[in-house]
């Protein structure tokens, strides 16, 4: 076998031929067996001017194929756990890196298919069957419908679009809804206890009297929200934007406002107590009547 990396090399995988170069084996993956059986250290058994490999020659080709161009074959899902045997065997760390970050991409993609279409949505509630408790409906366009009273607690509600829909006296208990959409939705008397909506749109939303007590609000939208009498004990409100939002009658006891932005909004009568705002901006914020026993401002 010549030292010149440019020389062919046969291949009898099997019972499978292959024809590449020195080069090919090597270059990518130089670490690995096909480049230490070809690096020019060991003598290679050869027959009628092939190597043998007593290996499986079916996804061979792939194998060859990413060293040549370092690029994971697109393959049913039944077919990447035959080559990533392959490539653990033949010792590409790349290859197997590769194929397990298909994999993971192909799991992350499953997970956020849902589990009903908007025309699905709409069949039910025109048959009454209004129970959406842990169903994935990530990603949907919800918009404009009439979802009051229907109970969506548990569900998996990742940047679906409620905008302007009906919600009012909805269930969100314990929602994934990170980054959902619900611009100027009506929500009132809601129930979003515990509900994740970190980047959720919530503007100009309609929430009196809604129930978010311990859900995390992190970084949403609430600019021009109606919140009137709404639950927010111990939630999470972290730079959440509630510019101009009206809290009149609010419960925040307890609730997070470190980086939130209350400027004008309408906190009149509303409970304060022990909250701490001391990082909180409230430039022309209404506080008449706010209950402001132990406040750290």
């Amino acid at each position: 076998m010549t030292s010149n990396s440019l020389s062919l090399v046969r291949l009898n995988i099997g019972g499978k031929k292959f024809c590449t170069t020195i080069d090919t084996l090597t270059q990518r993956e130089p670490d690995s067996m096909l480049a230490a059986m070809f690096s020019g250290r060991h003598t290679l058994c050869q027959e009628k001017g092939f190597v043998f490999v007593d290996r499986d020659g079916k996804h061979f080709r792939h194998i060859l194929n990413w060293l040549r161009d370092g690029v994971v074959p697109t393959l049913e899902d039944s077919q990447y756990p035959e080559l990533l045997r392959e490539a653990e065997y033949y010792q590409l760390l790349g290859l197997v890196d590769g194929i397990n970050a298909v994999l993971n991409r192909r799991k992350d993609d499953d997970d956020l298919k849902t589990e009903l279409t908007r025309t699905d949505i709409i069949k039910c509630i025109q048959s009454k069957r209004v129970r959406f408790r842990g169903v994935n409906l990530s990603g949907l366009d919800l918009s404009k419908l009439d979802l009051s009273f229907v109970d969506f607690s548990y569900a998996c509600l990742k940047n679906t679009f409620f905008s302007r829909a009906n919600l009012q006296c909805a269930k969100f208990r314990d929602v994934e809804a990170e980054g959902a959409n619900f611009h100027n939705a009506i929500l009132r008397e809601c129930e979003f206890t515990a509900a994740n909506l970190r980047g959720a749109l919530l503007a100009g939303a309609g929430l009196q009297s809604a129930n978010l007590q311990d859900a995390c609000l992190i970084d949403c939208s609430l600019c021009g929200a109606d919140l009137r009498s709404a639950h927010l004990q111990t939630a999470d409100l972290t730079n959440a934007n509630l510019e101009g939002a009206n809290l009149e009658g609010a419960n925040l006891k307890g609730a997070k406002l470190g980086g939130a932005n209350l400027q004008g909004a309408n906190l009149q009568r509303a409970y304060l107590r022990d909250v701490n705002l001391r990082e909180t901006h409230l430039e022309g914020a209404k506080l008449d009547g706010a209950n402001l026993l132990g406040a750290i401002r």
